[in-house]
């Protein structure tokens, strides 16, 4: 497999532009500017590439659905609002490679025929922005940005927009929003953002790792981006492994590789003396997957065969140290709190939630309340007006499943013997 996204990570600086050009930077753009856009349109669609932000929906696929004849201008937003707890993948890029998203920006931005790009960066993330801010405006002394770039004919700037923080800032129609100074609530679709975004215009969001990885597919072609992939995955995918073990991080590698190759040889394998008892493949709103579920390919179908998602690659690993229900506490708890209140399942239903999963951990729970849980869920999940509830039920919901002998041992002793734990 050859490094895509992280083959300047080595560099104990970010690389200038000068750098970035030495090691082959920006020449792709020389290859596509000037080409018919339907043509490239198609190698990404032939590429396989799908969204990185987690919701894995096709890039191409995405992208054709722009009318042809749409009114400019025509916006790209690159979604780096990455607040999911486990996903760290996008700030690797921003702070030690920012010019590879620049880079991704103006190929991506040309295919789509946009007229100005904005880089929606995470509040948390405003030394990465001030990074991103310097290679912008190096890029754009250099003529990779502003008008008619390479002499080309084609024009594009990039904004830089430093969110205020909040996780929900992160779905696609409360990032519009908040770009436009509004609070950052989710709108209604239809319309989607394609036919009426930022400012009423057409805009296309998407993840800094998906357009990032489009000046590759456009120059190396779609056939030697699939072949980066193993086990039916396309590409390369920035994975990142934390909680209990050796050595956390984050690691490109073929798409499709599986959990145990992650777990156990990237990251170093289990804590001394402990064993895995499950672990969620992309993030927190993952529902959570177990031991004989290692050696399925973490692409972007393979978690789905047993109810899970590969969201947005970010392992998180439990041990037999932790309790599951506390842990589940810990993710609605969140979830409960960066709530936009907009409707009540989710303003309402996520607090609730959490004081019923509390009352296994305190020894007062019941059988009412392990059949309270299941309700719950089951009412917050198909009721709210976006996908944040979803998110903090669905790893509830399978755990309802698969760890319910745990609720049961609490309901019987009447205290959880976790407690005191590592």
């Amino acid at each position: 497999m050859e490094k895509i996204l992280s083959r300047n990570f080595d560099e104990k600086e970010p690389l200038d532009l000068s750098g970035f050009r030495d090691k082959g930077g920006y020449a792709s753009l020389n290859k596509i500017l000037g080409r018919p856009r339907n043509e490239l349109i198609q190698e990404v669609k032939d590429s396989g590439l799908r969204g990185c932000g987690g919701a894995g929906f096709p890039t191409g696929v995405k992208w054709s659905f722009l009318a042809k004849d749409a009114p400019h201008p025509i916006y790209l937003v690159i979604n780096l609002d990455e607040s999911e707890p486990g996903s760290c993948k996008d700030r690797e890029i921003l702070y030690r490679d920012p010019h590879t998203i620049i880079e991704g920006v103006i190929a991506s931005g040309y295919v789509l025929g946009a007229d100005k790009a904005f880089v929606f960066v995470r509040g948390e993330y405003r030394i990465g922005a001030e990074k991103l801010e310097k290679a912008v405006n190096e890029a754009r002394d250099a003529g990779y940005l502003g008008k008619n770039i390479l002499g080309s004919g084609y024009s594009l700037d990039i904004d830089v927009h430093l969110s205020a923080g909040r996780y929900i800032c992160g779905e696609e129609t409360a990032l519009l929003n908040a770009l436009e100074g509004r609070r950052g609530n989710p709108r209604s679709k239809p319309p989607f953002p394609i036919v009426s975004g930022l400012w009423g215009k057409p805009t296309i969001v998407n993840n800094v790792e998906t357009v990032s990885h489009v000046p590759y597919i456009l120059t190396k072609g779609p056939e030697w981006f699939k072949g980066q992939g193993v086990n039916g995955g396309a590409g390369t995918h920035i994975y990142q492994v934390s909680g209990c073990v050796k050595n956390p991080g984050t690691f490109e590698l073929p798409m499709g590789v599986t959990a145990r190759e992650l777990i156990f040889e990237h990251a170093g394998g289990m804590l001394e003396g402990r064993e895995l008892v499950a672990f969620q493949p992309g993030g927190t709103s993952t529902p959570l997957m177990l031991p004989e579920h290692l050696d399925i390919p973490l692409t972007w179908d393979g978690p789905s065969t047993v109810g899970s998602r590969l969201g947005t690659g970010g392992l998180i690993v439990m041990d037999d140290s932790i309790c599951p229900i506390d842990f589940l506490i810990n993710v609605v708890t969140f979830y409960a709190m960066e709530s936009c209140g907009f409707c009540t399942p989710c303003r309402d239903g996520l607090p609730y939630l959490v004081h019923v999963l509390k009352k296994f951990e305190e020894g007062t729970a019941t059988s009412k309340d392990f059949d309270l849980v299941s309700e719950l869920c089951d009412t917050i999940y198909p009721s709210t007006h976006c996908a944040h509830a979803p998110g903090a039920v669905m790893p509830v919901q399978g755990a309802i499943q698969q760890f319910k002998h745990i609720f049961e041992e609490h309901i019987q002793m009447k205290h959880c013997k976790y407690k005191g734990g590592l």
